[in-house]
């Protein structure tokens, strides 16, 4: 699969860039990741130098690319290196407004799926308010209890089932990236446990455990096809049982 927009990590901490790097490699194995972490000796701090090389190697073959940073003055850094891009390049990179965790996630796998630069960048800088939506539902209710009662799509030929967690350690990460993938590759509007299931962050956040059925809905020109296609996942336990 040929991804069209790699992502570059910057934060203080060499091993929080790396670590992240690995993390949502898991999510998006095709999308080039580049940390750009740390002091050239090791320290804490951000390297004109190491995102200068990071940007330059995202660039290449004619791909886009979207920046990540954690703290103020890596923001600063990186819009300094930017500046001082050759104008073609530049045109294809841009900073996200976006947390760096919650955004590199949502990015990877937004660009695993195939999106542009702007839907790339979209999904980084919509993490936030994805991610606290479904944290902080109405009072009373769990985000999987709230989930359970929203409204089912009354649109002609939406297609509904019920899914059950059988995968041993419920809808973590990897699962979850594996949907939101999956769904992106289809002319149709999914839902999953009342959240939008081509949404990383949306499907982590409802927390779903072993054992847990879930309405599965879909809408759309290829709903039948994206529904089936992640009834598959679930039965095959994402490939982990």
């Amino acid at each position: 699969m040929t991804v069209q927009v790699a992502l570059v990590l910057v934060s203080h901490s060499r091993l929080i860039a790396e670590g992240l790097a690995e993390l949502a490699g898991q999510m998006a194995p095709d999308v080039t990741l580049l940390p750009a972490g740390g002091m050239p000796d090791g320290g804490l701090g951000t390297s004109y130098d190491a995102i200068e090389a990071a940007l330059e190697q995202a660039t290449a073959d004619g791909r886009s690319a979207v920046v990540l940073t954690d703290l103020g003055s890596a923001v600063m850094t990186a819009q300094s290196v930017l500046e001082m891009l050759d104008e073609p390049v530049a045109e294809r990179v841009l900073l996200a407004d976006a947390p760096l965790v919650e955004g590199a996630v949502a990015a990877a796998v937004a660009a695993q799926g195939g999106a542009g630069v702007q839907g790339v960048l979209a999904a980084a800088e919509g993490a936030v308010a994805t991610f606290a939506d479904v944290l902080h539902p109405h009072p009373g209710h769990t985000a999987v209890e709230q989930s359970s009662t929203t409204e089912l799509s009354t649109e002609p030929g939406a297609v509904r089932t019920t899914v059950t967690v059988t995968n041993r350690l419920g809808l973590h990460a990897r699962p979850a990236a594996i949907i939101a993938r999956t769904v992106a590759g289809f002319d149709a509007h999914v839902r999953l446990g009342g959240v939008d299931a081509a949404s990383v962050l949306e499907l982590m956040a409802l927390g779903v455990a072993y054992g847990t059925d879930l309405v599965l809905e879909g809408s759309g020109e290829q709903a039948q096809q994206a529904v089936d296609a992640v009834v598959a996942l679930f039965e095959d336990k994402f490939g982990e049982d």
